[in-house]
């Protein structure tokens, strides 16, 4: 066989295993970096809390004052209405809230009894008489509380998010309530409470900040 002839075909041998050697490399490199993404899909899934884990967590929360601020936007009136104040919830039942801007106010649920401060004015009610304010609060103390069983009697619970950000979406169950109050939208923090947002049925909503009292 002429040299040349030799030459040229392991020039084709040597290319053909270069171009070979290439295509591997280029396949693991490939390979590589779908298992990397994959993995990182699959911590992300496993890093979301679920509904056990968010209750026992928020069960075993100590009692704590908070402030809130709450802005009201209602369709006609072109700025939101903002109240603030302080909040305490003593387990398992018992939830206080005081409004001290723009008009002090005082409200106080032990069990299935509101109560409502007004200057010397005083109100008394039973939370059975008035379904969307029974959705509502219910949905705040419940979640202080942990109360898994009484989220999933009253809402239907759709949770998503890591624990160090999670949000719990509340539908109220019963149609007289959802005529009310479309949704509940609760945010926080492992067990912190950090923003619940509602949106009522004539599509009015509020939405209140809570953050920890600084001691």
């Amino acid at each position: 066989m002429p040299m040349a002839a030799f030459s040229s075909i392991s020039n084709r041998v040597n290319a053909s295993r270069s171009q070979e050697l290439s295509m591997r490399k280029s396949i693991s490199l490939r390979a590589a970096v779908l298992a990397f993404l994959l993995a990182g899909t699959c911590a992300a899934h496993a890093a979301n809390i679920t509904m056990e884990q968010l209750m026992t967590t928020l069960a075993q929360a100590k009692p704590a004052k908070v402030n809130f601020t709450e802005k009201k936007y209602i369709a006609q009136l072109d700025r939101p209405v903002e109240s603030s104040g302080e909040m305490l919830f003593t387990p398992p039942d018992r939830l206080e809230k005081r409004t001290f801007k723009p008009k002090p106010e005082r409200m106080v649920l032990d069990r299935d009894t509101l109560v409502l401060e007004r200057g010397k004015n005083k109100f008394s009610m039973q939370l059975g008489d008035s379904p969307e304010l029974a959705a509502l609060i219910e949905s705040i103390r419940a979640t202080l509380a942990g109360d898994r069983r009484s989220l999933e009697f009253n809402f239907i619970v759709a949770l998503q998010g890591p624990r160090e950000n999670w949000i719990m979406t509340l539908t109220p169950s019963s149609n007289e309530a959802q005529q009310k109050v479309k949704r509940i939208r609760l945010s926080g923090s492992n067990s912190e409470v950090r923003e619940i947002e509602v949106l009522q049925g004539d599509g009015d909503r509020s939405v209140t900040t809570i953050e920890k009292i600084k001691p």
